[in-house]
């Protein structure tokens, strides 16, 4: 949490973030552990919102994501997370969303999303591993609907294994081959080099507003 947290938020401490979809509050947590003032999260379940008040995140709050950014004013935020949210929602909700993140960020503000990949060898499993899941992504799906909501600029990332100990340690260097192996089918595939490509069962997005 903390790599993600130095990669792809912001640097200035005053930012204002919210968290759709935000559990019990982990996230917040460990963004106000480094120093952000101005977090807060609402998620639909009023079990998960109990449990971060439990734990001391007192910024979170139950309803509706979509009514929660309706009720926001426009360029009121600096950064929207929906961590393991999009995939819950239909096509149309999805665009609803998109044009309502877009709608409260300030210039310059940015959309953190992670989703299920489903170019990846297992984003199968992933996508139907959860009845609620509606659809999953790849990268060229994702930039449509992003572009489509008026985002300028898209950053995609594997969600690949953070060295933490020996044994993360190992898992990075078997994915690192794992993946070499992957490209190779790419290119006999494709005639493409498979640099680019996300090769994760889930991967990580960063959409930029103008």
């Amino acid at each position: 949490m903390r790599y993600l947290i130095q990669k792809h938020f912001p640097q200035n401490r005053e930012a204002k973030i919210l968290d759709l979809g935000c559990g019990s509050g982990t996230l917040l947590r460990f963004l106000k552990g480094a120093g952000y003032r101005h977090v807060s999260g609402v998620d639909t379940s009023p079990e998960q919102v109990a449990a971060a008040h439990q734990v001391g995140i007192e910024d979170v709050r139950q309803g509706d994501l979509l009514d929660a950014l309706r009720n926001l004013d426009k360029e009121a935020l600096d950064v929207v997370v929906a961590f393991d949210v999009i995939e819950h929602l239909t096509k149309s909700e999805l665009l609803e969303l998109s044009d309502e993140v877009y709608r409260v960020l300030q210039t310059g503000g940015r959309w953190l999303i992670h989703a299920p990949n489903a170019a990846a060898l297992f984003g199968s499993r992933v996508r139907y591993a959860d009845l609620t899941h509606e659809q999953a992504f790849t990268k060229e799906s994702l930039e449509q609907l992003i572009k489509a909501a008026g985002f300028h600029q898209i950053h995609c990332y594997e969600d690949q294994p953070i060295v933490h100990g020996l044994t993360s340690g190992l898992r990075w260097l078997v994915w690192k081959l794992v993946r070499g192996v992957l490209r190779v089918c790419w290119m006999s595939e494709t005639g493409c080099t498979g640099k680019d490509c996300l090769f994760t069962q889930n991967f990580i997005a960063v959409a930029f507003k103008r």
